[in-house]
């Protein structure tokens, strides 16, 4: 009659968790998720068609002010989203240091294309069902979609409380009135930039970090010029 085979000495069998072993990783489990859930989550969102590589560089060195901003990195979450060439759209893990973005940013290279602002939208409105967002930030120079679509778009964002910041550079007039009336729909704001103000690009998105973090009033207290032209577009 044939012998069971032996077990193998070398691999013994895994001991099993006990109650103790469970409890303390779910409690662990716990806490981590209640961390992520403190954070302040933002989207930052930038047109990376070809005509934004000079922002889009100006972007890469100012986008520490949304992590230096009186927030700290344990108070915000950032996710990159982008647009470029033919129909790509890309959305980054959600990062915690501005360090991380930074070398992202590096990394991507402007192409030519058309405005993806619906999908844009779209995403951020599933991100937001999710897990709530505080704001959206998007910083473009065009706009060549139905206006009247991104202007629902951006009702349905105020209807579940998600407020886009629109930053805009250059003078379109086009552009201005369809990103005013979005920023104005979901309860957010508006602004124009251009090359020779970067400084004031810093400003916003640093308001706009201090808005996602304590809102309407971590900016009552702030003298910077960003801070105020968020405050004379926000409800009270």
């Amino acid at each position: 009659m044939a012998r069971p085979p032996s077990r193998n000495p070398s691999r013994p069998p895994a001991a099993k968790a006990n109650a103790t072993d469970i409890a303390r990783f779910l409690g662990t489990s716990r806490a981590i998720s209640r961390v992520a859930e403190r954070r302040a989550r933002l989207i930052f969102a930038i047109d990376a068609t070809a005509s934004r590589q000079p922002t889009w560089d100006t972007a890469s060195h100012l986008q520490q002010q949304m992590f230096s901003a009186g927030t700290g990195a344990a108070n915000l979450s950032l996710q990159l989203c982008y647009y470029r060439g033919f129909q790509e759209f890309f959305a980054s893990d959600w990062l915690g240091d501005g360090d991380t973005l930074a070398t992202l940013m590096r990394r991507v290279h402007c192409e030519g294309g058309h405005t993806q602002i619906a999908r844009l939208l779209r995403h951020a409105l599933k991100e937001h069902q999710a897990a709530p967002l505080r704001a959206l930030v998007f910083i473009g120079d065009a706009m060549e979609e139905n206006a009247a679509t991104l202007c629902q778009l951006a009702g349905e964002c105020g209807l579940r409380k998600l407020p886009l910041f629109l930053f805009q550079e250059g003078h379109a007039r086009e552009v201005q009135t369809c990103f005013a009336d979005m920023a104005r729909l979901s309860g957010g704001a508006w602004a124009r930039f251009d090359s020779a103000s970067a400084a004031l690009l810093a400003e916003l998105l640093g308001a706009v970090a201090r808005y996602a973090s304590g809102g309407r009033a971590a900016l009552e207290n702030q003298a910077s010029k960003g801070a105020k032209l968020l405050l004379q577009q926000l409800k009270p």
